[in-house]
């Protein structure tokens, strides 16, 4: 039947937009392609009322994969900072670990723009200020959304393809009509989704201490006490100027509570982190971001895998909707670039091959989880690890059971093996006897993850094969699941 267009893309934020224009470049700009998109044209890409919520950070390979494949290249200003690496300091900031090599701190609201403006000199048509609330099914393949224009008039459109970039709590993924489909459809809130909360700030520079402020890298604070079940960051975007937020999660924020006797909210977390901060003085909201509302805000997270299966018929998940950001550290934009940019190939091939089934849109699964989804189910399990660990023993752990190699691995964004966690090392005994409940659990974190990369590795190349991957893989988390509960 003829469709009003080839692809919607409902959601108009990165993802989204990145998707849409790779879909473009690859079918030489003759597909017919719609982005809606909630905000107005002058604010496009705004996670939410509260702006473009994020901690901003994406590694320069990232970037550099986009441009590769896709021919677009960004720079200052919407690359606002460059920084030489993500640090993250043990509670007692004596310990530190480098990871993910160089990157950019991004103006989130200036790249929506430049964006959107590369989208449509690839021909790609908008609709902003309009809400996509529901997915139409014909003969079991979704063939188009069910939406609220700018004028409140709700409306049908049908395209051969829908791609899903509307955020964690897609509305389109919870409600998915398909019968017994393979995606997941909700996430599991009190443990899969954390909190979070930023500023960004203005300041005077105070006290020299690079484990408060490096404007030569992004800082992690990994302690249960500041950010229980979290993290908090340090992010800079220039030698005065700061993203700085933390995220929680939810129960154990409760628990620490209960265990310090206070009373603490995300926010009070928030207030008394920054101003506890030596570094930073005097600090006010930017004026830049205050002028357009995303001087501070808060949001929600998934951190977990990706979603274990992203298409269905006529249907692809990126993004947040597919669950994409990091399990340990929240980081979405790489995740989310890698992702947009192999679902819009393979949604380019299907066009081109005029099927649009989930068989020929599998490839999207394969290729993503194989290549960089594969090591987010062994991470999920160390973050539930290191949610249950109070602060005495990460540092103890961070600087005794990391080995070289195991930094060397974390900066390559790999599962640590923790090999210094061995019996018949006699260096390392009395550390291990010391904390054996700690080493104990490390060494099983470790064989886990050997576990967990292995089988998303052999991720299936069909969906003939996915319901025995799964089952598989179910058997492996929950194990760990009950372990760390």
């Amino acid at each position: 039947m003829p469709r009003d267009y080839d692809v919607i893309v409902a959601g108009g934020g990165m993802t989204g937009l990145i998707t849409a224009t790779t879909i473009a470049k690859y079918t030489n700009q003759t597909m017919k392609i719609l982005v809606i998109d909630r905000n107005e044209e002058i604010n496009p890409a705004r996670k939410n009322i509260s702006g473009w919520t994020c901690g901003d950070a994406v590694s320069k390979r990232s970037i550099d994969f986009y441009s590769k494949e896709v021919g677009i290249t960004y720079d200052y200003p919407e690359l606002e900072h460059k920084v030489k690496g993500v640090i993250a300091f043990a509670p007692d900031r004596k310990t530190k670990v480098s990871f993910d090599g160089e990157g950019y701190v991004l103006n989130r609201k200036l790249l929506g723009l430049r964006q959107v403006e590369d989208a449509k000199k690839f021909g790609v048509e908008f609709s902003f200020e309009t809400e996509s609330d529901k997915l139409v099914l014909e003969n079991g393949f979704i063939t188009g959304v069910e939406i609220l224009d700018k004028d409140k008039q709700r409306k049908t459109l049908t395209a051969k393809i829908v791609v899903d970039a509307t955020g964690s709590a897609s509305k389109l993924r919870q409600n998915l009509p398909i019968e017994n489909s393979f995606m997941e459809k909700q996430i599991d809130r009190e443990n899969d989704m954390e909190t979070t909360g930023r500023y960004i700030l203005e300041f005077d520079r105070g006290e020299t201490d690079t484990s408060l402020f490096d404007d030569d890298y992004c800082i992690i604070h990994l302690n249960q006490d500041i950010a229980p079940g979290g993290y908090a960051w340090v992010f800079p975007k220039s030698k005065n100027k700061v993203n700085i937020g933390l995220g929680v999660q939810k129960k154990r924020l409760v628990t620490r509570n209960q265990r310090l006797g206070k009373n603490d909210t995300l926010q009070s977390l928030i207030d008394d982190y920054i101003s506890s901060n030596t570094s930073i003085k005097n600090y006010r909201l930017s004026s830049d971001d205050a002028d357009s509302g995303n001087s501070r805000g808060n949001w929600q997270v998934p951190v977990r895998r990706q979603n274990d299966c992203m298409v269905e018929n006529g249907y692809v998940i990126v993004g947040d909707a597919a669950w994409l950001p990091r399990p340990i550290d929240a980081g979405g934009i790489g995740p989310g670039i890698f992702a947009s940019v192999i679902a819009g190939k393979t949604i380019a091939n299907a066009l081109q091959a005029k099927d649009y089934s989930q068989s020929s849109l599998w490839n999207y699964n394969t290729e993503y989880v194989r290549n960089y989804g594969y090591q987010m189910a062994s991470f999920e399990i160390l973050r539930r690890f290191l949610q249950i660990v109070l602060n005495e023993k990460i540092s103890y752990g961070m600087k005794h059971f990391l080995s070289a190699d195991d930094v060397e691995k974390i900066v390559s964004r790999e599962h640590p093996s923790f090999d210094k966690v061995n019996m018949f090392n006699p260096l390392m005994l009395f550390k291990i006897l010391t904390h054996w409940s700690l080493a104990k659990e490390l060494r099983y974190t470790a064989k886990k993850s050997n576990e967990l990369v292995r089988h998303n590795q052999a991720y299936p190349e069909s969906p003939e094969s996915f319901p025995e991957w799964k089952n598989k893989l179910d058997l492996l988390l929950s194990d760990a699941y009950s372990r760390f509960s």
